[in-house]
């Protein structure tokens, strides 16, 4: 999309989307980049756009389009010098193409909108359009590294500080409220700046400033939906992350943005696959690649799917840097993995290598002669499945979850700008529980903390809250009410220690959340490896585990009085025998709190114990479990499956094999009815005939390593 059009381009674009075609895929996703479409302001080239669209739809494809505007035209900063984005260092940008200007000035906000809505005249003019990523891996600045700048913030220019203000000016309604909140003497809103560095009085100014950021985002990705669809009214919408916002940090200088955040402003919220990216030590493990898809299908929740914006293609460059090759095994892996966890499109990216840049040779599905590769072969003969069975996935979802595991970013912001260590403690702490069910092969979500705020548990029995230490009192209140209605919780060491002020509580646990778990602080000391006692107690939580058996845990060992009047069972204790993990009956619920980061502790180190004190919290919550496996449990050679309902009734059984060899698995599927099934094989299209017994079809299989087996099962009709 960068070339110029010539007397060749028609016929070499045929050729590609011809060879695209008969590999096996339905549709072609292409830039659409603001420097090379308007040259100059106000003029608009979509010659590129209109040749590709028509070739497409001669061919049979349908085309989806990348919107991209980080590389923006020159006369850009020309002609809006005053919305070059600006560092906390008051340096100001001038682009090289990237990373253009900061549409937070409206004249910068309006030439960006005119050129999306220009954009959608032209593809909704083509019957094989089909729809937009309207924003690649969204922050404030975007491929551009500013590494002169010593611990570089964006942005500061005046349209971000106007719109700040205003958004100060919302939530405290008076400068007094602003005053107080931020221990300033401001006499006008105009004073109330970013702030650019630490004291020691008050961080409630970076917690403003990061959440706005946060909410901002979302607002400008919802301005770019809003700017297409006043022309195009029907077409889907989706963006999509550089990878799960879990492990992002609101620290980050670009500007962090929350995944379930954005997915609010969007038909679909995808991210970017890239597990073996440019460098073979840095290669994604089973446990993140399940993590980025699980988190990313969650954040999507209620838009009933997620997409797949980017997957690696060939293998990964960036500088010196090379990834080990990207394998036909990788990609059967990765695209299955994707749609067993609900994935609606799988975007290869790309076609060929890039040309070009730090990335120059990589990423590719086929050589940048232009000759095809034996995994890009195989991928077209995966999509190929796909498209001929587009419907059946599409009305399939994942079966509910009944556990979710609480994400709540504010957590990483105690401690303001002062805050340097442990930048992976909320990541590690809630892929420390995911781990532990996804190995188990227990449907589990990620759940944001506004889902507690605005009461939208109603499909969960337990939810896990690790890493709490900051809290706000509305999810106080919430999480109160979910317990005394007969929820289950498990909370972590200093719950609610700071609330989102960055007050700290009086008590331990605190926004008065210590009546829910009948118990306070007492002391807490910080090590990097503890050990708790279980005690003798009869509890599920501690079935098969002998008194005196250790619980592994990091950073805080908190211990804990019991307070007056309050029946509280104690289900670990520390050296000196002090209560540290507690469980407590709460109005018509239980309330468990952990006096330690056992999440973090299993996320740095495997521990039996632990695991099986995650897998009793079933029972405990009387979680009843959809399936299960002879091969659940294990911490490596992982052999995942997951459930979907189908919309006719029935399911669809996904087996995947991560494993470096053959397996034999057994699945014992719970079913209403007893009688004979078939389970057709959709990749191999081959069908069988079994039949339940008590309730349970037992499905056998014989799985290679890294291959994939997706099954259709339908009762038969008596």
């Amino acid at each position: 999309m960068l070339s110029k059009i010539d007397a060749n381009s028609e016929n070499e674009w045929r050729t590609d989307l011809k060879q695209i075609k008969e590999l096996g895929f339905n549709t072609v996703r292409t830039w659409v980049e603001w420097a090379t479409c308007e040259p100059e302001q106000g003029k608009y080239n979509f010659d590129n756009l209109h040749l590709l669209m028509r070739l497409a739809n001669e061919i049979g494809l349908r085309v989806f389009i990348q919107m991209y505007i980080d590389s923006a035209p020159d006369w850009v900063a020309g002609e809006f010098p005053h919305a070059l984005f600006e560092a906390q260092s008051g340096d100001k940008i001038f682009p090289q193409s990237a990373p253009g200007a900061c549409t937070d000035n409206h004249d910068v906000e309006e030439a960006v909108l005119s050129f999306y809505s220009e954009t959608a005249k032209v593809a909704t003019s083509y019957p094989n359009f089909f729809g937009w990523d309207l924003w690649s891996e969204p922050h404030i600045i975007n491929w551009a590294s500013i590494n002169y700048v010593p611990n570089v913030q964006f942005c500061f220019c005046p349209g971000t500080t106007a719109r700040f203000q205003a958004w100060l000016k919302e939530k405290y309604k008076t400068i007094d409220n602003l005053n107080v909140a931020w221990y300033r003497n401001f006499k006008d809103w105009k004073q109330a700046s970013p702030p650019r560095f630490s004291t020691i009085l008050s961080y409630t100014d970076f917690i403003d400033w990061k959440t706005f950021i946060y909410e901002k985002l979302v607002l400008d990705m919802r301005a770019r939906y809003d700017a297409i669809r006043k022309v195009d009214k029907t077409h889907l919408i989706t963006a999509h992350a550089v990878g799960a916002s879990l492990f992002q940090s609101p620290h980050v200088g670009a500007g962090a943005t929350d995944d379930f955040l954005m997915a609010r402003a969007l038909d679909y919220y995808g991210v970017s696959l890239y597990p073996k990216h440019n460098n073979p030590n840095r290669a994604w493990s089973v446990t993140t690649l399940r993590t980025v898809m699980d988190f990313t299908r969650s954040a999507n929740r209620e838009n009933g799917g997620w997409y797949v914006g980017e997957l690696q293609a060939g293998l990964g460059t960036v500088s010196l840097q090379v990834s080990d090759p990207v394998t036909s095994d990788d990609h059967r892996i990765w695209a299955w993995s994707a749609i067993a966890k609900g994935a609606k499109a799988v975007n290869i990216y790309s076609f060929y290598p890039m040309s070009s840049g730090y990335e120059a040779g990589g990423y590719g599905l086929i050589n940048l002669d232009g000759t095809l590769t034996e995994r890009s072969k195989n991928a077209g003969k995966m999509a190929d499945v796909v498209n001929r069975n587009q419907q059946l996935f599409l009305k399939s979802t994942p079966v509910k979850a009944e556990i979710g595991i609480v994400y709540n970013p504010l957590t990483q912001m105690v401690g303001g700008m002062q805050r340097i260590d442990y930048p992976g403690a909320l990541s590690e702490s809630l892929i420390g529980y995911f781990q532990a069910f996804a190995n188990h092969n227990i449907p589990v979500d990620f759940i944001h903390r506004e889902d507690i705020e605005n009461k939208k548990l109603s499909q969960y029995k337990l939810i896990i809250i690790p890493y709490p230490i900051m809290f706000t009192e509305k999810a106080a209140t919430e999480l109160n009410n979910f317990v005394g209605n007969g929820g289950y919780v498990l909370v972590e060491a200093r719950f609610g220690w700071n609330d989102d002020r960055g007050y700290a509580s009086e008590i331990i646990p605190g926004l008065g959340l210590h009546n829910i778990f009948g118990v306070r602080e007492k002391e807490v000391r910080m090590r990097d490896k503890i050990e708790f006692s279980v005690t003798g107690e009869n509890h599920p939580a501690l079935k098969g585990l002998k008194q005196g058996e250790k619980l592994k845990g990091t950073l805080y060992a908190q211990s804990l009085d019991v307070l007056e009047n309050r029946k509280v069972d104690i289900l670990a204790v520390d050296e000196n025998n002090q209560p540290t993990i507690v469980s407590t009956k709460y109005g018509n619920g239980e309330a468990l709190l952990a006096g330690t980061y056992l999440g973090m502790a299993s996320f740095q180190q495997n521990d039996a114990n632990n695991d099986k004190f995650y897998t009793n919290l079933l029972n405990w919550a009387k979680i009843s479990r959809p399936f299960t496996t002879s091969l659940d449990g294990r911490v490596s050679d992982q052999v995942e499956v997951r459930l979907q309902d189908k919309a006719d009734g029935g399911f669809m059984l996904f087996i995947i094999n991560h494993s470096n060899k053959t397996e034999n698995i057994d699945v014992n599927l719970a079913v209403k009815t007893k009688g004979a099934f078939h389970v057709k094989n959709i990749i191999e299209d081959t069908q069988t005939a079994l039949r339940s017994a008590d309730n349970v079809l037992k499905i056998n299989r014989v799985i290679q390593s890294k291959d994939v087996h997706v099954l259709e099962v339908t009762a038969s009709r008596q």
